[in-house]
């Protein structure tokens, strides 16, 4: 059975995102993030992409990933990230690009009968509103949360409203970088 490894980037006060309408440009991880996106944090990012042979994106996140790295070509990374099959949640998108497939019908039963197929690890990054349904459905094998050295204090906090019940994790490996980047790699308990 393949594993599917949540990856999401997370501020000390636990903002992932921006509010729709945005609090603040401020909130959004690209902004906040990038003053530490050094050679530890690619290559671990790298590592991750590696592992895995298929993405599992929300709307969110497909919609802001796919122009940004449609447009990239010629290094290894965006290749990768360009050939790779993705599949994406969502009750409004009606079609995608990129490379990319829309998870019709019920999406846990969907992702189960992903997770079923032969390959490698499905990766997923970002955190949102697909996550009440994986969480619910016991779906996420690995959470990689990469805590950032930064103080936001504004914007959508990690799983903000999700909803479900309590769930226990267990720590199960923890990356350190010189930029102050910690990421907390959790399984389920």
């Amino acid at each position: 059975m393949r594993k599917l490894i949540e990856s999401t980037f997370v501020s000390l006060d636990g903002i992932i995102d921006d509010t729709r309408p945005s609090t603040a440009s401020r909130a959004e991880p690209q902004h906040w993030g990038h003053p530490y996106w050094d050679e530890s944090h690619a290559g671990y990012a790298g590592k991750l992409m590696n592992s895995a042979d298929a993405l599992l994106l929300g709307r969110v996140t497909y919609e802001g990933f796919a122009p940004a790295w449609s447009a990239r070509a010629g290094d290894p990374e965006a290749d990768r990230m360009n050939s790779m099959p993705k599949y994406v949640a969502s009750r409004t998108l009606t079609e995608t690009t990129w490379n990319a497939t829309l998870i019709e019908g019920d999406v846990a039963e969907e992702v189960a009968k992903l997770k079923e197929q032969p390959g490698e690890t499905i990766l997923k990054w970002g955190t949102g509103e697909l996550d009440r349904t994986l969480v619910q459905h016991g779906l996420v094998d690995e959470f990689h949360f990469w805590y950032f050295p930064v103080i936001v204090g504004a914007g959508k906090h990690l799983f903000e409203g999700a909803g479900f019940d309590t769930t226990h994790l267990k720590l199960a490996d923890v990356e350190r970088f010189d930029s102050g980047i910690v990421v907390h790699i959790y399984v389920p308990k």
